[in-house]
């Protein structure tokens, strides 16, 4: 049964698009169909760790949005980025976003036809027969943030020790509650090495009543690769890494039968937003 994963955090920075694509390495790797689409559509860019370039994209999410393609056509196998670990049953496929100029202004302009996404999303899964798709979304709370924490089975909510972020991420957590989420994990983010962890998780988990699924580092090797390829797949037993393979592992267990076409209808929450 496949599931939808949406990776959020109620600001920028937090590091969710690194974690989206090496989540779906980890998976790939494990003989699972991945998906990704990323909905971060006013700063697209997940596109670059999956080396996927520029002239080697025809259509992207923009373009079915636009009725210009079908989403399917928009989606690519990329699974050639994991080398020698390729396999017949390692698949992912990205639905990237354009990073035009016009086409992102145009986005910011216009927005887009959020049931028209959702019917998109049920045909990329059931064309593509994937197990695991994700949605990287773009941060905050807005039409949108409702249409993907409603769709999903599991939301990975994102978010460092910055004191805006830890705010913003109570206010992303309660209307996840309101929208009865199946599961819901807390992913801290960049934490210093000075931290006690232990002590950290059982403080976020008492502050939100949510489970941390995960609690990533801070670490200069992150920094030093730049988003030029994926972290899991060039230090694959990095600390981070490890953090990474213990948050997939959580998506696997979770076993909700709910799927994206008997989730609550999304109508009532799109209209409270405008």
């Amino acid at each position: 049964m496949s599931k939808i994963i949406s990776i959020h955090s109620y600001r920028g920075g937090t590091g969710k698009s690194n974690a989206t694509a090496n989540l779906a390495v980890i998976l790939a790797c494990q003989g699972k169909r991945v998906g990704v689409v990323d909905t971060d559509l006013p700063s697209p860019g997940i596109h670059l760790l999956f080396k996927l370039r520029d002239k080697q994209i025809k259509h992207t999410l923009n373009d079915f949005l636009w009725g210009k393609c079908k989403i399917t056509e928009s989606a690519y196998n990329v699974s050639f980025v994991l080398g020698e670990l390729q396999t017949e049953k390692t698949q992912i496929y990205l639905v990237p976003s354009s990073i035009k100029v016009n086409d992102i202004s145009r986005i910011l302009r216009q927005g887009f036809d959020v049931e028209l996404l959702l019917q998109g999303i049920k045909e990329l899964v059931e064309f593509l027969q994937l197990d695991y798709l994700f949605i990287d979304t773009h941060p905050g709370i807005n039409r949108e943030t409702l249409l993907f924490l409603t769709i999903s089975n599991i939301v990975l909510l994102f978010l460092t020790l910055d004191q805006q972020d830890i705010q913003g991420t109570a206010v992303t957590l309660d209307i996840a509650n309101r929208l009865k989420v199946p599961k819901l994990f807390l992913v801290v983010n960049k934490i210093l090495e000075s931290y006690d962890f232990i002590e950290l998780n059982r403080e976020i988990e008492s502050i939100y009543n949510a489970p941390v699924a995960g609690m990533i580092p801070d670490n200069s090797d992150m920094l030093l690769l730049a988003s030029k390829g994926l972290f899991f797949l060039k230090y694959p037993n990095h600390p981070i890494s490890q953090v990474l393979m213990q948050i997939a592992e959580q998506i696997e267990k979770q076993d909700s039968e709910s799927t994206i076409n008997d989730r609550c209808d999304i109508k009532p929450f799109i209209s409270e937003c405008g």
